[in-house]
């Protein structure tokens, strides 16, 4: 299952900017492969510019994307978050982002990983204080929400769409069984023909083998056996007719029910 068969693409990007915007959290959308499927939301210069703009930077970070679940500090320090999606018992994607700081900064230990990851310390701070602050308390309960939120979204579009497919069979499904209860009932039609043949050829025969006489015995057997089909050829019409009914009656039930 593809994140884009239940998920519209631009009003999950628009919930996620107004929740970013309520809650100061960068965030972006990734598919089961991790590929992003949004734009990225409210994105730090301090984490894209910088940390991810160097290499070794961004071998970190591609680390923490691919190993990190939950919410957890990144290796530059900042708090970051990722929630799958899962419908159906099946992971489509994830909402990951963060790039926030539970506590103002060390700036001292953030010089160290400037020069870690070969980036000037004066630049790299400048960036550092426009990271927004927020509790570790806060950043878990929003990362939360946030993935509570999107994943309840995907699963009302899951179910949605599937009760649509269902609905969709079961109209083709009644519709091809009015199909066979109408040729069902013209074949009925047909036996009653038959039926009321037999009965004329069974008394035919009976009046010509009486006739015959002595000559007539043999005959006179046939046409009793004759008969005998007329008569249950009857009883399995008369069967046939009434599942017929009782199904016509269930058909019209379900379509009644849509």
């Amino acid at each position: 299952m593809d994140i884009r068969e239940v998920l519209d693409l631009k009003q999950l990007e628009g919930l996620m900017r107004d929740w970013s915007d309520s809650t100061g959290l960068a965030t972006i959308a990734v598919d089961a492969k991790g590929e992003y499927v949004t734009g990225d939301v409210n994105f730090t210069d301090f984490c894209i510019k910088y940390t991810r703009g160097s290499e070794e930077g961004l071998k970190r970070c591609q680390k923490c994307d691919a190993e990190c679940t939950g919410t957890y500090y990144c290796h530059a320090g900042l708090m970051d978050f990722s929630r799958d999606i899962i419908v159906n018992g099946e992971k489509i994607g994830a909402i990951i982002g963060g790039q926030v700081l539970p506590s103002e900064p060390d700036e001292e230990k953030f010089r160290k990983i400037a020069d870690e990851l070969g980036i000037d310390q004066d630049t790299y701070i400048k960036a550092l204080r426009k990271v927004p602050v927020r509790t570790e308390k806060s950043i878990k309960a929003a990362a939360k929400l946030l993935g509570d939120v999107v994943n309840m979204l995907a699963n009302a579009n899951y179910v949605n769409e599937h009760d649509a497919d269902m609905i969709h069979k079961l109209d083709d499904e009644i519709g091809h069984a009015s199909t066979l209860i109408g040729e069902i009932n013209e074949k009925s039609a047909q036996l009653d023909k038959i039926e009321s043949k037999q009965n004329i050829l069974s008394l035919n025969a009976s009046i010509e083998a009486a006739r015959a006489g002595e000559f007539g015995r043999g005959f006179a057997v046939v046409a009793a056996e004759v008969g005998k089909l007329a008569v249950n050829s009857g009883e399995i019409n008369k069967s046939i007719k009434e599942s017929l009914k009782e199904l016509t009656a269930a058909i019209k039930a379900l379509e009644a029910a849509k």
